[in-house]
């Protein structure tokens, strides 16, 4: 990685292909047929188990749907389910890591300020093992394109920092692959990809193209 104003030009070069690129990104995913969207949860989530190698003593987390994302619920059932612990993210506040508070089916979950569904202040913090993040696009090099706010990918980095063999992984649908997917020095590769039509495993890089 270079250092220098060479590359804060690129950082700000990638923020602005990345503005530029969501709106497509966005316009892609709710072009997803609403037949298709009925059943994706599901197959993502029988994938998903299939495929991400879980301890019994796994925490995952999983995200609430918001809007067109992927329904993560099929897969938050299959979880607990099968017996593993899961958690929600938590927006703390712009330039923050997200927190993960557990969730059970039945409990109440608060609408932050931020639009997002997450538990109540009450529910335990944790650390997860596993991170189910959502997108709105992906490239084959297992970058993800998320909202703006850069949570999932302080959060990945921080994690990897402190819990060895950390996943982060991709959910979302086949139809947001995008090709030509700008990223930069603050995005971070996720190791699994999970969507409707199966799973893919990225060799593990670091941050960033540089």
């Amino acid at each position: 990685m270079t250092t220098g104003e060479g590359n804060d030009t690129g950082i700000r070069s990638g923020k602005a292909l990345k503005a530029a690129a969501r709106p497509r990104a966005r316009a892609r995913r709710a072009a997803v047929p609403v037949a298709l969207r009925d059943a994706a949860g599901a197959k993502a989530a029988a994938h998903f188990l299939a495929a991400i190698p879980l301890s019994p003593a796994s925490i995952i987390s999983v995200y609430w749907p918001m809007g067109d994302e992927l329904d993560s619920r099929p897969l938050l059932d299959a979880l607990i389910q099968a017996g593993h612990g899961v958690a929600l993210p938590v927006v703390l506040g712009a330039g923050q890591a997200l927190c993960f508070r557990v969730w059970r089916p039945g409990d109440a979950l608060a609408n932050s300020s931020f639009g997002v569904s997450e538990p109540l202040a009450a529910a335990a913090a944790v650390t997860p093992n596993v991170v189910a993040a959502p997108f709105l696009a992906y490239n084959a090099q297992g970058f993800r394109l998320g909202y703006g706010g850069g949570y999932y990918d302080r959060t990945i980095r921080a994690l990897r920092q402190s819990v060895p063999g950390l996943l982060a992984v991709g959910f979302g649908y086949a139809a947001q692959a995008m090709a030509a997917l700008p990223y930069d020095d603050h995005d971070e590769a996720l190791d699994w990809l999970v969507n409707e039509r199966g799973a893919q495993q990225f060799p593990r890089q670091r941050s960033g193209p540089g």
